[in-house]
């Protein structure tokens, strides 16, 4: 093992990949090492030989290149030695794994051995098959829906997941359709539920092409729902119950008439409580149609059927049936109305008879189905049961659970009521708002997270007692109660103001906690809300302290928005900060002094420096030799990704400059050298166009005082008058007008230069087609601004045929 570090180390020492590949005969050599060890059963050698591939192919995949295919060979081999620990057969799983990770991913290296994918494939189905037929599976008393895997089944997963996303759509597709098709028609029920297991793997890793062959999956799927085996039966149920998301709206409008009675029918197998509870979790997740007219006649049917269900002894066919009911609720919206009436006093009933602490969670799950009916059926309707489910809810949250998926529960089921009742809702918030903060103030220790904030168990201080909890639960019931805070000041507006104190506090923090993306969106999110509600409270005489009290609130949240920025470590977060800061700044920007300008400057600095280094970095990726069409695919999202940054950015500019006009030119002067168009192709599209939408706010509001900025823009607007993308030779042509209109003199030397340029726009025999009807309109307006401001310098020869069109 020694030997083996100090070689991995010694590679990784060497500064070019040159003279790496000098050291080359090391690996046939440790091949040999390998192959000796299987053969004399040295499986602890074996094992440190694997490690030591493993580590080559997470940090130094470019060194196998040459030997590759003889190494990934030796990987599969010992992979289906049956003969061998299965420790050992699951490290050469791994290294192959290792080498599907990461950006700079071996990838396009394996792709060229022509045997590579079906064979893996085949490796990680036969891991599938490591399943044991557990009576208590049967039974449905327990949540754990695995029983009787074990680990290879759970790697086997895994890593069908991993590679389906490796290999992208395209490739494994054809090939795992193939090779399912024979599993699904084999004797042994296990080969039959390892198919259906491996298609919700690959697709939920693909659906970006397997919806191509979505007639064909549906097809395949439902033929085991009459499968004699209850297992096969249930993994069919729940690929449905995932699809009805990954292929959505697609499987909802094409198929429903085939899905729907299928799952129908499931739920009448009262034998198997398991399957008859997985197919209402299935007709819930189906139940997201955009068009819910589609399913609407069969909601009889389904409905009939889940109230059978609720009266079940089974719990989890009644939570199953529950969370059904309410989704099916909240999507038919209007359509719900006429059961409403059929459907309530069998909510009301489990809310009556399910009221020992046994039963809190049936309880609460009736109650978040009640929530979900309220908003569905309206105010008006929902009205004569307020004040019965506010009762319920108050009565739930007084016994003081400690079950943090029941805490959820009643969280949500307030946050919807409040949502179907608006400012109804007030004379319930002093007894929502402490155990709300309490939730929202829940706060993991750092130091237990060894596997991970997800999987550690947290001790926390809950009523007052310290109750033990699993990281994600206590991550997740945070993330519910930051949602409801934001949610509780967007709908009582400025009646909210006695709790933003309290929630600014909680939210400004929330920035900066880095366990939970959502949370930090949360609180963004919420700041915003908060500082909204604060300013109708100013308005209406509400808020003490009125306009010096919001300028300090709204002080206070500018800084700590901007600050945030600086540590940010994601892309997509960092846009939702700027866009929270620019829809503050649009409320409160009038109020802000020249340090807190200087401070969103410095702020805005920051972010484009970091978009300008990430862009090398995706740039440099690009060239990799190994570069690859799935490659290109995540390079094209992440620069989406920069380009929302940098749009947000725009929008806050923009703002400022509407705001403080001319003033504010000194502080766009720090900025300019960011922002200025260029002849090189480094800006993509949707840069230029917000380069082009700030200068247009300049000529707008900063009058002669921005002309300095005309001569470097007014080229590349006439230039980009003919851009191959429709959306920025529209935004080129608006500014084009507004120059006309407000630039004076300083735009006459461009007219001659402008007009003919105006015409190619309007004279092309594609100028009325819909993708192009937009910079048409925009062409036509600068032609009648020029006309209009600058008639004096043109000769009429050049305009006589644009008239005329």
């Amino acid at each position: 093992n020694a030997v083996l570090t100090t070689a991995f180390r010694f590679i990784r020492c060497l500064p070019s990949l040159n003279e790496r590949q000098l050291f080359q005969n090391l690996l046939p050599a440790t091949l040999r090492m390998l192959t000796d060890a299987m053969s004399n059963s040295e499986n602890v050698l074996a094992q440190d030989v694997l490690s030591f591939f493993t580590k080559l192919a997470k940090n130094e995949p470019r060194f196998l290149r040459t030997q590759l295919a003889d190494v990934v060979n030796t990987m599969f081999e010992i992979a289906e030695a049956k003969s061998l620990k299965e420790p050992t057969r699951h490290m050469a799983v791994s290294f192959v794994l290792k080498l599907l990770e990461g950006k700079e991913k071996a990838l396009g290296m394996l792709q060229k051995l022509p045997w590579f994918t079906n064979t893996f494939l085949e490796i990680l189905f036969n891991l599938l098959l490591d399943i044991k037929d557990e009576p208590h599976w049967h039974t449905a008393e327990t949540n754990n829906e695995n029983a009787g895997v074990t680990k290879g089944y759970y790697f086997g997963c895994s890593g069908l997941e991993q590679l389906s996303k490796a290999l992208g759509d395209k490739t494994i597709a054809p090939v795992a359709i193939e090779q399912l098709s024979a599993y699904l028609v084999a004797p042994e029920w296990e080969k039959r539920h390892a198919a259906l297991i491996a298609l919700f793997y690959i697709v939920e890793g693909s659906s970006k092409v397997m919806i191509n062959y979505l007639e064909q999956l549906v097809n395949m799927v439902l033929q085991p729902f009459q499968d004699p085996h209850p297992r096969v039966r249930w993994a069919a149920i729940r690929s449905i119950a995932w699809w009805s998301i990954e292929f959505f709206p697609d499987l909802q409008e094409k198929y429903h008439n085939h899905v729907l009675p299928a799952l129908a029918s499931a739920m009448d197998d009262f034998q198997n409580p398991r399957v008859q509870a997985h197919a209402s979790v299935a007709v819930m997740k189906f139940c997201i149609s955009k068009k819910p007219e589609t399913l609407v006649p069969y909601l009889d049917g389904i409905l009939n059927k889940l109230l059978v269900l609720l009266q079940t002894d089974n719990q989890m066919v009644q939570e199953a049936a529950l969370d059904a009911l309410g989704y099916i609720a909240d999507f038919s919206k209007e359509h719900f109305q006429k059961y409403y009436d059929f459907v309530t006093p069998h909510l009301k009933a489990l809310l009556v008879n399910a009221n020992d602490k046994s039963n809190h969670i049936i309880r609460s799950k009736a109650m978040e189905c009640i929530s979900f009916v309220g908003i569905a059926v309206g105010k008006e309707k929902f009205r004569d049961d307020l004040h019965q489910a506010m009762e319920v809810l108050k009565s739930l949250q007084e016994s003081r659970v400690k079950e943090l998926d029941t805490i959820v529960y009643i969280l949500q089921a307030w946050s919807r009521i409040c949502q179907c009742v608006g400012k109804d809702f007030l004379p319930y918030m002093s007894t929502v708002m402490p155990f709300l903060v309490e939730c929202a103030q829940l706060e993991p220790d750092k130091t237990v997270f060894t596997n991970g904030p997800y999987s550690s168990t947290q001790k926390v201080k809950l009523w007052d007692e310290l109750i033990c909890i699993k990281g994600s639960d206590l991550l997740y019931a945070k993330f519910v109660a930051c949602s409801n805070l934001a949610l509780y000041a967007l709908s009582m507006k400025e009646d909210f103001y006695p709790w933003i104190p309290q929630a600014a506090s909680i939210f400004a923090p929330l920035l900066k906690f880095y366990m939970h993306n959502n949370i930090r969106n949360n609180a963004a999110r919420g700041l915003y809300v908060l500082l909204r509600s604060a300013k109708l409270a100013v308005e209406n005489g509400a808020a003490q302290g009125g306009e010096s009290y919001f300028k300090q609130l709204s002080g206070n949240i500018i800084l700590a928005l901007g600050d945030a920025l600086y540590s940010e470590p994601e892309t997509k977060l960092c846009a939702y900060i700027l866009r929270s800061l620019g829809n503050c700044l649009q409320i409160c920007g009038p109020l802000l002094n020249e340090e807190q300008v200087c401070s969103i400057i410095g702020d805005i600095k920051h972010v484009i420096t970091e978009i300008s280094r990430r862009k090398g970095e995706l740039t440099e990726r690009a060239k990799s030799k190994d570069f690859d069409v799935e490659a290109a695919e995540l390079l094209r999202e992440e620069r989406e990704q920069e380009d929302e940054v940098f749009e947000n950015v725009g929008h806050i500019l923009v703002t400022l400059i509407e705001t403080f006009k001319a003033a504010f030119l000194p502080f766009f002067y720090e900025l300019s050298s960011y922002l200025m168009p260029s002849e090189s192709k480094d800006k993509t599209a949707a840069e230029r166009i917000t380069c082009f939408f700030i200068f247009d706010k300049l000529v707008e509001y900063c009058g002669e005082e921005a002309l300095k900025y005309f001569n470097i823009y007014l080229p590349f607007l006439l230039e980009a008058r003919n851009d191959e993308i429709p959306l920025v030779r529209q935004n080129a042509l608006f500014g084009l007008g507004l120059c006309a209109e407000y630039a004076g003199s300083v735009f006459r030397p461009f007219v001659g230069e402008a007009l003919p340029r105006i015409n190619v726009v309007i004279m092309h025999f594609r100028a009325r087609e819909v993708e192009n009807e937009l910079a048409y309109d925009n062409a036509i307006s600068a032609l009648d601004k020029i006309l209009q401001f600058h008639r004096e310098t043109i000769d009429s020869a050049q305009v006589c045929t644009s008239d005329n069109h």
